[in-house]
């Protein structure tokens, strides 16, 4: 790729705007992930009695349950962040390569 053209396309307001966006998103889901991790390694630290607990009355705690959830969230962050981005994205990323190719 020319010079001239990478120069195009950071200067196009639709790049500018690809850049923010997606930084935005992968700032906020990864702060999402992370509250979500921790908090649940902090429920293993400060609370075992809790996450210990049947639910009932059999072998299945708390503690599975919330495990379980720390994994789906992390598949569901994923999923909409995938989402988003062969949607918004790519058809954003396809505007400015067809505005550079001119």
């Amino acid at each position: 790729m020319a010079a001239s053209s990478l120069d195009a396309i950071q200067r196009n307001p639709k790049y500018q705007q690809l850049v923010a966006d997606r930084s935005s998103l992968g700032r906020t889901l990864s702060i999402a992930m992370i509250v979500i991790y921790f908090g649940f390694i902090l429920l293993v630290a400060f609370a075992p009695g809790f996450l210990g607990a049947s639910l009932t009355g059999g072998v299945t705690t708390v503690g599975i349950v919330v495990g379980l959830l720390v994994i789906v969230a992390a598949f569901l962050l994923t999923a909409f962040y995938v989402v988003r981005a062969n949607g918004t994205y790519d058809a954003l990323t396809q505007d400015i390569i067809r505005e550079a190719s001119k």
